[in-house]
């Protein structure tokens, strides 16, 4: 802790970043991510601001409007999770849905851009920053389908991909630290933690201000030690799941002599690694929602341990 200079931007989405005085911090990350002048109109509820029962440590997520009219969903995630470009999937459409009412018309689908910054390896690629949009191109002419005149004129874009939600997933540990533009400069800030003397991308120099340790209240700061301990805590628990899984898989697939066997065991042993991170949990008096959280095991499960 003595060596930090800024809190961490994950914990900034939660206690200082939604404070209107501290919008210039996040406008002017989406500015520099989105190439746009963005201008946030209000923040909307999401799962990270409403009340829970344990602290949502390993995901953070932020749901913006600008003047555009437009949803922005940022999320933080620090564990691997398989599913994690389905889930984000759902969580687009969950939006458009719930800005939606019955008696509306198709035509006032809200534009929703999904932010990700992520702290594991997702998929195969050698860029640290991904944009994915829904693009409609000809099979025999490669030509991309635009919008006709009077589409244009009444939803003032040119192509469907500007009506459709898009994508963004910022690899942050995959990042060099040269920052070559004023995006990376914000992705060295996301993964260092840090705001080199010399950096001029929107948002920073307030960040700098912001952010500071130093400048926090004395409640404030023990709430983010606390919740710097919790990270690694929780990275701890999975490491030792994953290892207790994996070298029992090993054992239990060696034993079986077949790939079948080898899987079996390593499923096997994964269940064996997550019930043995639980009953130290549950020993530790760690509340049982926190343990589900951990270990992705029922209740029930935990219960009979």
């Amino acid at each position: 802790m003595n060596k930090r200079k800024l809190v961490s931007f994950d914990w900034a989405l939660k206690r200082l970043l939604r404070s209107k005085a501290n919008y210039e911090v996040l406008e002017g990350f989406l500015s520099e991510l989105l190439k746009d002048d963005i201008e946030i109109l209000e923040i909307l509820e999401s799962e990270s601001n409403r009340d829970h029962t344990h602290d949502k440590s390993n995901r953070v997520d932020m749901k913006v409007r600008n003047r555009k009219q437009e949803i922005i969903l940022i999320e933080i995630q620090y564990e691997r999770e398989f599913d994690y470009l389905q889930r984000i999937l759902f969580a687009t459409a969950k939006a458009i849905t719930e800005h939606l009412s019955k008696a509306e018309r198709y035509g006032n689908v809200v534009k929703v851009i999904s932010i990700n910054i992520l702290y594991f390896d997702l998929g195969h690629g050698e860029d640290y920053v991904y944009h994915g949009k829904t693009q409609f191109r000809g099979i025999h002419y490669q030509d991309e389908l635009r919008l006709n005149n009077k589409q244009q004129a009444l939803f003032g874009k040119q192509y469907p991909h500007e009506l459709y939600p898009e994508y963004y997933l910022l690899k942050v540990n995959q990042f060099n630290d040269i920052a070559k533009d004023p995006l990376d400069e914000w992705i060295y800030f996301l993964k260092n933690e840090e705001i080199e003397e010399g950096f001029r991308a929107k948002g920073l120099a307030r960040a700098k201000e912001v952010l500071d340790i130093l400048k926090l209240g004395e409640e404030e700061r023990r709430a983010y030690e606390w919740h710097i301990e919790e990270l690694r805590y929780q990275a701890s628990m999975y490491y030792s799941s994953f290892m207790d899984g994996r070298i029992e898989g090993k054992k239990e697939g060696r034993e079986e002599g077949l790939e079948k066997g080898r899987e079996e065991g390593l499923e096997k042993g994964l269940e064996k690694g997550k019930k043995a991170t639980a009953k130290s949990m549950k020993q530790a008096g760690e509340p049982v929602d926190k343990i589900m959280k951990y270990t992705e095991l029922t209740r029930e499960e935990i219960e009979g341990l």
